[in-house]
């Protein structure tokens, strides 16, 4: 039986805290931001938690080591 492996995109794109929440890079900030309001731009910037809901989901099938 062949090893079963973690999600090699998941890991690039989700990091566990210290206190095991999931930390993501928010969207929208790659290209045309002429458009977008620079509240968006600002709120947007560096890392944000994931909502439980979605971390449960993450956690369960692409951060199990």
């Amino acid at each position: 039986m062949p090893k079963l492996k973690n999600k090699s995109s998941a890991k690039k794109r989700f990091r566990l805290t210290s206190k095991g929440k999931v930390r993501f890079n928010s969207a929208c900030l790659s290209h045309m931001l002429r458009r977008r309001s620079q509240k968006m731009k600002r709120t947007n910037r560096g890392t944000q938690i994931m909502a439980s809901s979605d971390a449960r989901i993450i956690k369960r099938n692409f951060l199990r080591t």
